[in-house]
Parts: C-alpha cells; sequence; structure tokens
C-alpha cells in the first residue's frame, strides 16, 4: 500500500498542480524573453519551435501512457496463459502464449497503433477543447504547454510513476492562459474538466468491480 501511495495517488495529485505551476512560470519567462519582439517574429518563430515541442509532447505520451496499456496487456496475457493448454491449442494461437510476464514485440505495435489510432479519431476534437474552448492558444503559448506537460511526463515516467498525460497537458495550459491574465481561462469550461476528472476514478473503479462480480456470477474465478 505504501507503494501505491508515493507511486500512483501522490504523483496523480501532484502532476496536475505541478502542469499549471510550471506552465505559468514558463510562459512568464517566454513573455520576459519575447516582450521587445514583433508580434510577427513570435509566431513565427515559435510556430516553427513548436514542431520540436509537438514532437517532444508525442514522443512523451508514448513514454508516459504506452508503458501503461502495454503493462495491463502483458499482465493479461500472462495470467491468462496459465490456464490455458497451449499444447492442445491452434498454432495460430500459440503467439498469445506468454510463459513469463514480459512485453511481446507484437503488444508493443498494438499498443503504439491504437493510441495513434485514438489520437487521429478523437483528437482533434480535444485540440479544439484546449486549445480554442479552454484558452485561444497561440504558437508561443503551445510550445510553453508542450515543454512543461512533456517534462513532467518524462520525469514521472523515467520515475516509475503513472501520471496522466490528460492530466499534464491540460492543467499546463491553464497554467499558459493565466500567465497572460487569469480571465483568459473559459472556468465554466475548467469546472467540467475538474469534475469528469474527480468522477472518473471512482465511476472505473466500480466497472471494474461490477464485472468481476459478474465474472464470479458466471463461475469464471479469478
Amino acid at each position: 500500500m505504501e507503494g501505491l501511495y508515493h507511486k500512483v495517488i501522490v504523483p496523480m495529485i501532484t502532476s496536475p498542480i505541478l502542469g499549471f505551476v510550471g506552465g505559468f512560470i514558463i510562459m512568464g519567462l517566454l513573455f520576459a524573453l519575447t516582450r521587445n519582439w514583433r508580434p510577427v517574429w513570435v509566431n513565427r518563430v515559435f510556430g516553427k519551435a513548436q514542431l520540436l515541442s509537438a514532437t517532444y509532447m508525442g514522443w512523451a505520451h508514448g513514454f508516459a501512457d504506452g508503458q501503461k496499456t502495454m503493462g495491463v496487456m502483458a499482465l493479461a496475457l500472462f495470467a491468462a496463459g496459465k490456464s490455458v493448454d497451449w499444447q492442445h491449442a491452434p498454432s495460430w494461437l500459440q503467439f498469445l502464449n506468454t510463459p513469463k510476464f514480459e512485453i511481446a514485440t507484437w503488444v508493443k505495435w498494438v499498443c503504439g497503433l491504437a493510441m495513434a489510432a485514438g489520437t487521429y479519431i478523437g483528437g482533434w476534437r480535444i485540440i479544439q477543447t484546449l486549445g480554442h474552448k479552454l484558452v485561444r492558444m497561440k504558437p508561443i503559448n503551445g510550445f510553453a504547454a508542450e515543454c512543461t506537460g512533456a517534462t513532467i511526463l518524462f520525469v514521472a515516467g523515467t520515475l516509475g510513476m503513472p501520471v496522466s498525460t490528460t492530466h499534464a497537458i491540460t492543467t499546463s495550459i491553464m497554467g499558459v492562459g493565466c500567465a497572460r491574465r487569469f480571465s483568459a481561462l473559459n472556468y465554466t469550461l475548467v469546472e467540467r474538466i475538474l469534475w469528469a476528472w474527480v468522477l472518473t476514478i471512482p465511476a472505473t473503479a466500480l466497472i471494474a468491480y461490477s464485472l468481476v462480480q459478474l465474472f464470479r456470477l458466471f463461475g469464471w474465478h479469478f
């Protein structure tokens, strides 16, 4: 339980706070750096720099969230494999055989493709919400938010802490918006996002508990 507290609960609470504070500080530093620049040059320079920060954010997303998905899949394969007679299983299913807990190459590919497909399907709506409805973003704002969020994910992932990419980047954007002015944020949307975060944890726990009880009802014991 102590490991759960330090590795999961504490990072889950502190990562959004660090995202907000980090975004606020980095955006403030960039404002100080570019205060004498012409707006056209700010947009031009950070429009190109955002290619690097977006790449950094994309890599950090996989570095953080990809590990969780691969771990769950590998654990499920390892646990399920204990109850399967692989000697009599069809040859085309042998790739599922996981006699020891390890992450197969095909699991890595599946997770990567699933994350790419999910981003492709729902990414634009998220971009509209965070980059237009939550706060109006310009290239310099996007650069600051992406660098902040990606750094949090990188540090947390290096320490083995499964933090949320959504929490990190969303609060980074909030911090960046407040660095400009606190009224720049859409606080109605902020409230909806925070409530969604609060309700997600008990909701998923309840669904998982219900599924386990349903499986037991049908005789599937764990």
